[in-house]
């Protein structure tokens, strides 16, 4: 993960506070966003299906991504380390449990499989394993920085091998699951479409559900791959100009890195969290505040909530039929 010490380079003392702060802010933000989901899934027992666990297990990577984030100091060597590496372990562990999210959906409305619950363990074992795997591979590769010493040849060979294994560890992986999203989404979007068409098709009633309203509900699933290439784009960008031109920083190429990947937690909890199951536990919950809070919570909200949920629900029904 591009922590900021990965970033700051020969940048100035004005400059590397300001990263600081940037990343400090937008952890900050992405913590709570995390926390909040992390919240709900353990407040409400109604979120406790299995969909919405893997969304509790993503936002708990972020929660923790995030957290290890802000307390990291990269002025002082042990916190240095210790942020590089759980930051690394969890950020890994949130977008492949990303992966997870998207081949559940797949794998339930394309493929019509009913199995995806009995797969949670070996979902764990692909997401906590490959995330272990990945660190300490990248751990070992940052044992090599002894080599700077013997020389400058041996310090530009040590510091081009950590490079290369930080982008086998993580961008690789990253990429991969964005390539993963993309395809998988794409092709439940599609599938869903020609659902909608078909239903709206054979239907003998006068009145005709608005097409237009299912897509809206529908091509919100395309945006989640953008999330990890909206908040990877900069970094993957900052770590190949780094590879072209080692030694000089672009301060707000820098900037775009840190800020992006921290806001990661907050996109995630945002797309993934915030969906109507979670709007009407939540709104469901209003009615035992006072009748003068209550109005600036606006009741429209929670019956487009149950009309959306229930419109997905009839989507797959009418898929799987």
């Amino acid at each position: 993960m591009a922590t900021v010490k990965a970033v700051m380079g020969n940048l100035t003392v004005a400059e590397r506070q300001v990263l600081t702060a940037v990343n400090s802010g937008a952890s900050s933000l992405s913590f709570v966003g995390s926390g909040f989901i992390v919240l709900c899934y353990l407040l409400f027992k109604e979120l406790r299906k299995f969909s919405f666990k893997l969304v509790f297990y993503l936002a708990l990577s972020d929660l923790c991504c995030s957290f290890f984030s802000i307390i990291g100091d990269p002025s002082k060597g042990f916190f240095c380390y210790a942020q590089g590496y759980t930051t690394h372990f969890f950020c890994l562990a949130s977008f492949l449990w990303t992966t997870t999210i998207a081949f559940t959906l797949h794998r339930t409305v394309v493929r019509h499989k009913a199995d995806v619950e009995d797969l949670e363990p070996m979902f764990h074992l692909y997401v906590w394993g490959t995330s272990g795997v990945m660190t300490v591979i990248r751990s070992i590769a940052n044992n090599h920085e002894h080599l700077s010493r013997l020389g400058t040849w041996s310090s530009t060979q040590s510091l081009m091998h950590i490079k290369v294994v930080h982008f086998i560890t993580f961008y690789a992986p990253l990429w991969g699951a964005i390539l993963f999203n993309g395809v998988t989404y794409f092709q439940v979007i599609r599938m869903l479409n020609n659902a909608t068409r078909m239903a709206v098709g054979m239907s003998e009633r006068s009145y005709q559900p608005d097409p237009r309203s299912d897509m809206k509900a529908l091509n919100r699933w395309g945006y989640y791959p953008l999330i990890l290439i909206g908040s990877w784009f900069f970094g993957t960008i900052n770590r190949m100009h780094d590879v072209i031109e080692p030694g000089h920083k672009l301060f707000w190429l820098s900037v775009l890195d840190v800020g992006m990947a921290q806001l990661m937690g907050l996109f995630n909890s945002i797309a993934y969290g915030l969906n109507s199951s979670v709007r009407r536990a939540i709104y469901e919950r209003l009615d035992l505040l006072p009748e003068w809070s209550q109005r600036w919570f606006p009741k429209s909200s929670r019956s487009r909530g149950q009309q959306q949920d229930s419109e997905l629900v009839s989507l797959k029904i009418q898929d799987q039929q």
